[in-house]
């Protein structure tokens, strides 16, 4: 085998495990969430998927995505309120404006796909990145999923930034305070959106 081709081959298998690499890590930074992990109190959002049933009826049983304006379709009764909502809010909102169609109707719902509850951390973790999760984090959960703080982090400057009203917040957050059992109420959840940032 000629030098040059030898060359050539192994450019190609490098390529192919950078590949596998990055694919390895996004599959990790951005997890799947089973619908047994969802919190009955989560409240849904933009572009979260549902299975919704209704009993003995299969042409109302669907998958539905909710769209960028917080809402779904449905037949018989069009648009539905789903953002900010739990499921169990959402089943009976259909319930009751199904009852002139179907009177009594069993309904259930579910989230079978969390794509709005997203909270990132950045800077000095293990695994910075974006989170899909199916349950509210609070920042020491978003931490542990992002690895832990790597050996230089200064885990007394990390800083929550939320932004409130078109305005950017920063919450502080002392990781030291916290691991001495001190000033634990500074432990919050996390919104959509929130950004920890470890200097």
């Amino acid at each position: 085998m000629s030098c040059l081709r030898r060359v050539h081959i192994s450019r190609l298998l490098l390529v192919a495990a950078l590949v596998g690499w990055v694919s390895g890590l996004i599959a990790t930074i951005t997890p799947r969430v089973m619908a047994s992990e969802i919190d009955p109190e989560y409240r849904v959002g933009a572009e979260d998927v549902m299975q919704i049933s209704v009993w003995k009826d299969e042409q109302l049983t669907r998958e539905v995505v909710v769209r960028p304006d917080g809402m779904f379709s449905f037949p018989l009764i069009g648009d539905v309120q789903a953002e900010e909502r739990t499921v169990e809010q959402i089943r009976s909102d259909l319930v009751q404006r199904l009852a002139k169609y179907i009177p009594d109707a069993n309904v259930s719902v579910a989230v079978t796909r969390v794509s709005s509850y997203k909270v990132y951390v950045v800077g000095r973790v293990n695994k910075p990145g974006e989170y899909v999760i199916g349950h509210y984090a609070d920042v020491l959960q978003a931490l542990s999923l992002a690895g832990g703080l790597t050996p230089f982090a200064a885990e007394n400057d990390i800083k929550v930034m939320r932004r409130v009203r078109g305005e950017q917040h920063a919450i502080p957050f002392r990781y030291g305070d916290m691991r001495k059992g001190r000033a634990l109420d500074q432990n919050i959840v996390l919104q959509r959106g929130d950004v920890v940032m470890v200097p």
